[in-house]
């Protein structure tokens, strides 16, 4: 006897399921993303090299300021480019530095770590060097 109330129990059910509209197709679900960041790793590497993230590393040899250790020149360069107004001072903030290490690491693109890295250390065969210090770390 049970086993016949529960087979009209679920007779009943899948008679009820089946008379239930679909949902509607008017609604959709967003799913956050997360960003792609081609130089990342790069970043991370040079950043060892240069200060060990250091973002408030000063080498007064070179006059090279903060994470990315920008020179002067690059910075005279970023901004006859860009048209900015960026001070040394502002080096010392990493998203500012940043800023600038990404505009010329997209001039290149992110396939070849090896010429971003040794175009942002400078020229000449100690970028040889810099580059393998670099690529270790990646």
């Amino acid at each position: 006897m049970k086993t016949l109330r529960r087979l009209l129990l679920v007779v009943a059910l899948l008679f009820v399921a089946g008379r239930v509209p679909a949902p509607s197709t008017d609604s959709f679900v967003l799913y956050a993303q997360t960003p792609v960041n081609p130089f990342g790793k790069l970043i991370y590497a040079i950043g060892m090299v240069e200060t060990r993230h250091d973002t408030l590393a000063f080498n007064p040899v070179e006059e090279a300021v903060g994470y990315f250790q920008i020179r002067p020149i690059r910075l005279e360069d970023y901004n006859n480019r860009t048209g900015s107004n960026i001070k040394m001072a502002d080096l010392y903030n990493y998203e500012v530095s940043e800023r600038i290490f990404l505009y010329y690491a997209s001039r290149i693109g992110p396939n070849n770590f090896e010429r971003i890295a040794r175009n942002w250390n400078g020229s000449g065969p100690k970028t040889h060097i810099y580059w393998n210090r670099v690529k270790k770390l990646l």
